[in-house]
């Protein structure tokens, strides 16, 4: 019995794995919201070197609507500006010589209705990924079996928790999905 046990443990933990992913894809979703990991995936240059900006700069949201970019070193102020500019967030950075205001517009009505169809499609893909660990593990129970590691009753026991850890994994990426939806449909 306790050869299966890691089989499960590694099942739960790539389930988990899944949802975390499925939550990273749902921060970069913009919900007419301020939310700093809408900057995650923008670097600037940095002396040289291509840099994160939540590491250039501390990002604070002030108000719901506004992203404040706080630069460490006032003089990376101007590459962060161009940064912001050249990435595919289409907000325009007021720049007030200390740091920059992000100011999320509000999101029209079709647009959030499109919004949210893409964060059922992640959940959807988070769901099949789930699904996909739950065959592995399903896999590597049974060649156990075969390898005669435990019993028919044993086998079964271990097959339902399996489906009791992919039924839970199920429920909590339909609650992160409905949470983002609730959120971007609020706005």
């Amino acid at each position: 019995m306790a050869v299966t046990e890691p089989i499960l443990k590694e099942a739960q933990e790539r389930m988990k794995k899944a949802e975390a992913a499925l939550q990273r894809e749902l921060g970069n979703i913009r919900a007419g919201r301020a939310n700093a990991s809408l900057l995650n995936r923008i670097s600037a240059d940095y002396y040289g070197a291509q840099t994160p900006l939540n590491q250039m700069a501390a990002i604070t949201v002030p108000e719901p609507r506004v992203l404040m970019v706080t630069p460490f070193d006032k003089s990376a102020l101007k590459e962060i500006e161009k940064a912001i500019l050249a990435s595919d967030l289409g907000i325009s950075p007021a720049n007030d010589g200390s740091a920059i205001r992000l100011v999320i517009p509000q999101l029209t009505e079709e647009r959030r209705k499109e919004l949210a169809k893409d964060v059922k499609a992640e959940g959807e893909r988070a769901k099949v990924a789930v699904r996909n660990v739950r065959r592995d593990a399903m896999e590597a129970l049974k060649k156990g079996h075969k390898d005669g590691q435990f019993t028919d009753d044993q086998l079964h026991q271990l097959e339902d928790q399996a489906q009791k850890l992919t039924d839970q994994a199920g429920k909590d990426v339909d609650a992160i999905v409905a949470d983002k939806e609730k959120e971007i449909l609020e706005g």
